[in-house]
């Protein structure tokens, strides 16, 4: 056997040992599987396989899961809805959590008017049910294919609002297993980026609604800003915008002055509807995607000056690795 066949081996073991540890761990509802694909789990379907994957049913068996991978120095990472991110042809080495079991999907109305919403509660879902609670403010969330914990990470916006302009306090359980409560202003709050969830884990949040409203006209605005989505951003299979925005400039607006709606690596491709955008065709790959990535950044770069920086996250990797 070769050196290098010998490493894989002995790294494959070192897997399976990881997960056959957890198992017995964990309760019986908490799914754990062995080279879970995730490109069915995003909504660019690209990528390779997780590890190790978990999906936890508890606040007690996703502590044993992060205090597991961090004594063995697994690395950790969270899977929301997959809407913001690309995974990588070769998979994640370490341990993907994806909140999924209903547990995580709360919506509970408080009577001081505030609402709870659990970390893994599509924001679809929370949309609807705000409307039907009679609840407004939370309308520009619909569209946006993520859920609350993704949201909250992210600092997700669409139509002029952001996640944290509804948000009171944030629960959040850290890397150790210790479950906190921040209030809005003890959160370090900026473009697309929570500092509090670079090691930590969103449980959920407490939610401000801007007031009461009757449930029809609710759906009315929820009803303008899709048809507004709908008729800007490509349907086809995609992570979302690309690239972050460069101060004063729109990064959709410099890709398509650059003449490159319509360039395509593979089945990987420059929207024509929004440039921002890169859609699969049907058969890209992680690598189409990175390789067309690359080819949209230089071109932006030669022709306008402007260095554009991923607003995507490369899942398990870090953007400047492969760039």
């Amino acid at each position: 056997m070769s050196s290098e066949l010998s490493l894989l081996a002995v790294k494959t073991l070192s897997w399976d040992e990881f997960a056959a540890a957890l198992a017995p761990l964990l309760s019986p509802e908490t799914r754990l599987r062995r080279e879970e694909p995730l490109a069915t789990k995003t909504t660019m379907r690209v990528g390779g396989a997780a590890r190790v994957y978990a999906e936890p049913a508890s606040i007690a068996d996703l502590q044993t899961l992060l205090r597991a991978a961090v004594q063995r120095s697994v690395k950790v990472l969270l899977l929301g809805r997959g809407s913001n991110l690309i995974v990588p042809d070769e998979g994640v080495d370490g341990l993907v959590i994806g909140l999924a079991h209903d547990v995580w999907a709360a919506f509970e109305p408080r009577s001081d008017g505030r609402v709870w919403v659990g970390a893994g509660l599509r924001l679809k879902n929370l949309c609807g049910l705000a409307a039907k609670a009679g609840l407004t403010g939370f309308e520009f969330l619909e569209g946006i294919p993520g859920n609350v914990g993704g949201a909250l990470r992210m600092n997700a916006g669409a139509m002029g609002g952001w996640i944290f302009d509804v948000v009171e306090e944030m629960q959040l359980m850290t890397f150790a297993g210790e479950v906190k409560t921040l209030g809005k202003s003890a959160l370090h709050v900026d473009y697309r980026h929570c500092a509090e969830l670079h090691d930590a884990i969103a449980l959920g949040a407490v939610l401000r609604p801007a007031a009461h409203a009757d449930a029809e006209a609710i759906n009315r605005q929820i009803d303008v800003y899709r048809r507004k989505r709908h008729e800007s951003q490509p349907r086809e299979p995609s992570a979302g915008c690309v690239f972050k925005n460069p101060p004063g400039l729109s990064a959709g607006r410099l890709i398509d002055e650059c003449g490159l709606k319509g360039e395509h690596v593979g089945d990987a491709e420059v929207s024509g509807v929004h440039a921002n955008f890169i859609i699969n065709r049907g058969q890209a790959t992680g690598a189409d995607v990175l390789e067309l990535v690359r080819r949209v950044r230089t071109r932006v770069r030669q022709v306008r000056g402007v260095e554009l920086e991923p607003e995507v996250l490369l899942y398990g990797k870090n953007w400047r690795d492969v760039l």
